[in-house]
């Protein structure tokens, strides 16, 4: 490099430094993240925060919080992320399903989930348990149908919310069983699961990682479980393709994004310390306790999953005509 060159160089330096600034700054972060949860305390999204929050300080040598904002059907703890600041330090994490299924149930949201969330990574899958009050006197799939046909009213079933995926597979399985129920919505999945628990509520389709304890305490009882296995601290309670169920797939998608607009550097950055974390021996065992299974994928098979998914549960709200209340 010649001397003007050189010179040039020097005297654009203090010009470009305020744009390079925010990019030197995207590679870490300065001050304590928090972790929205659009949810109530003690549902599935709440436990996994909290199982991640102090991993994450850790990894990444901030402070990170939990703070619930619970409502609008996730819409205002994800509208709270959509809103903050590109840096990173304000992160969704939610049952993701619930994205999907939002953009068909409501005819305006105050964000774009394509524009304004940004996918870093999904933490895990667990899939539904159905489970009823233990007072019920059923103790399997046949005898749950047999009872809700002999009753006139049918089941009053909790749901975690109208268009929630627990409120979409209870009604594809009851319309399936030509079984008639009353939806019974909740402000999240752990004030229903506390009405089925208390009595309040016959039966519930929800996550089995905030699920799986109370039938292991022996509060509930077990029906069935979605997903490809049955589960290893509920051997007898059989998977939906085993009973011929619709849904079978069906469960709780958790994941993790952050603003739409900020740096793809810190999403990887992000991206990295969760898959590092998930992959702990001591924190998959932990996962696989609650019933379930790390599924570390990046930013790119997020977005995919969340684009498929749109699709195929808006189509299950427009078949049954729900709406929100």
């Amino acid at each position: 490099m010649n001397r003007r060159t050189l010179l040039r160089a020097s005297l654009l330096a203090p010009a470009l430094s305020p744009l390079a600034a925010p990019a030197l700054r995207a590679q870490g972060f300065d001050h304590t993240l928090r972790i929205i949860v659009p949810n109530a305390p003690g549902g599935t999204s709440d436990i996994l925060a909290r199982l991640l929050a102090p991993e994450l300080t850790r990894a990444l040598g901030q402070n990170v919080v939990v703070e619930n904002r619970a409502g609008a059907a996730g819409n205002i703890g994800a509208d709270a992320v959509a809103k903050s600041a590109p840096d990173g330090h304000t992160l969704l994490l939610m049952d993701v399903a619930t994205l999907a299924i939002n953009p068909a149930l409501f005819p305006r949201i105050p964000f774009d989930v394509q524009r304004d969330l940004a996918p870093v990574s999904m933490v895990i899958y667990a899939p539904y348990l159905v489970a009823v009050k233990k007072a019920l006197p059923v103790q399997d799939a046949a005898s749950l149908v047999a009872y809700a046909k002999s009753h006139g009213g049918g089941l009053n079933i909790a749901n975690a919310g109208v268009g929630s995926l627990t409120h979409l597979t209870a009604v594809e399985v009851l319309a399936h069983l030509g079984v008639e129920g009353t939806q019974v919505p909740y402000r999240g999945g752990a004030p229903a699961l506390m009405a089925v628990a208390a009595g309040e509520a016959d039966m519930i389709i929800n996550g089995a990682t905030a699920t799986q304890p109370y039938l292991v305490n022996g509060q509930m009882k077990g029906i069935g479980v979605s997903g490809d296995k049955r589960l290893p601290a509920l051997p007898d309670v059989p998977t939906f393709k085993e009973l011929g169920w619709p849904m079978a797939d069906a469960g709780t998608w958790q994941g993790i994004m952050v603003q739409g607009n900020t740096p793809r550097p810190l999403v990887e950055r992000l991206y990295k310390e969760l898959r590092d974390i998930l992959g702990q021996p001591a924190m998959v065992t932990r996962l696989t306790d609650l019933g379930g299974e790390p599924r570390p994928e990046g930013p790119d098979a997020f977005r995919t999953w969340l684009t498929q998914a749109t699709e195929t549960y808006g189509a299950i709200v427009r078949k049954h005509n729900i709406r929100p209340e």
